[in-house]
């Protein structure tokens, strides 16, 4: 028989003083963005003089009234901006999901190699490795250096600069040290060579840590305004964030030449376009998140 073991009182109060404190955590950081999207429907005077809400809002002569306008996003993708603000969409796609992938390729591959005990020179490439992680040839040095190999106004610019995080690399090869040796030595008596077992074996086992560090880079990516502003020229290559901070700017100027335009909500609008596209990756890699990918991998 299995026995069940029951929880005591203190067991109990423990439980309920993690999940009050689990759900004062996840209000705290839901509220902000609830008023993000809140503000960027909302009216600009009213934005203006409440410092937080929760629900789209106006002043009106006898008080304060529920109020959803779409000003801001229609400033955003209406106008003289709308085909550029749609291209650029399509550009950070682009870029953060080929990059991504590159990222993912060159880190799990070098990563494996450097795990491996039989590799010669291995202490001396990880030195090289943890010697960029100390010392980077900072911003003029690179920016010359990616001019000079010809990827000045391209989008390898965006992409091959950070090919691949030492620290990342590091943290999956340590993940691939930990793999079961067991493993290994059966698909090598079966017949598996090297790139057999790195596909078949290390790979499928090494998608939770895979999917994570995909996660990062493709924030990165989606995210990524100074590399565009460095290394683009041309106003048509312009990734998504980079079109929306001069769509900022130019409303500022806008403003400041007596144009009447919603600055405040358009802001609001800006980080809640900028948040979602990225925020919607989250649920297709939830799964591999969980631990025990290897639970009944190897039998005793």
């Amino acid at each position: 028989m299995i026995s069940i073991k029951r929880k005591t009182l203190g067991d109990i109060i423990m439980d309920v003083v993690v999940y009050v404190i689990l759900t004062i955590l996840a209000i705290l950081m839901v509220i902000p963005f609830i008023y993000v999207v809140a503000a960027s429907f909302s009216d600009e005077v009213f934005m203006a003089k409440t410092p937080m809400f929760l629900l789209p809002m106006k002043f009106t002569g006898s008080g304060v009234e529920n109020h959803f306008s779409a000003a801001a996003y229609e400033t955003v993708f209406t106008g003289t901006t709308s085909k550029q603000v749609i291209r650029s969409l399509f550009v950070s796609i682009g870029i953060t999901v080929i990059g991504t992938m590159i990222n993912l390729f060159f880190t799990a591959t070098m990563a494996y190699g450097l795990s491996r005990k039989t590799l010669i020179g291995k202490k001396f490439m990880l030195n090289i490795v943890l010697f960029t992680m100390v010392f980077g040839g900072g911003m003029i040095p690179t920016f010359l250096l990616v001019r000079n190999l010809g990827m000045y106004d391209t989008y390898a610019s965006l992409i091959i600069p950070g090919a691949i995080s030492a620290y990342n690399m590091l943290i999956v090869r340590n993940f691939f040290i930990e793999l079961p040796q067991g493993l290994e030595e059966a698909a090598s008596i079966d017949g598996c060579t090297d790139i057999g077992i790195f596909v078949k074996i290390a790979l499928p086992l090494s998608l939770p840590c895979l999917a994570t560090f995909g996660l990062f880079y493709a924030v990165g990516h989606w995210n990524g305004y100074m590399t565009a502003l460095l290394y683009l020229n041309d106003a048509k290559k312009y990734p998504f964030q980079l079109v929306l901070r001069n769509i900022i700017t130019q409303t500022a100027q806008d403003q400041i030449e007596g144009q009447e335009l919603p600055e405040e909500t358009l802001k609001m609008a800006v980080i809640v376009i900028g948040t979602v596209p990225i925020l919607c990756v989250y649920p297709f890699l939830q799964k591999h998140f969980a631990a025990g990918v290897m639970v009944g991998a190897i039998k005793g």
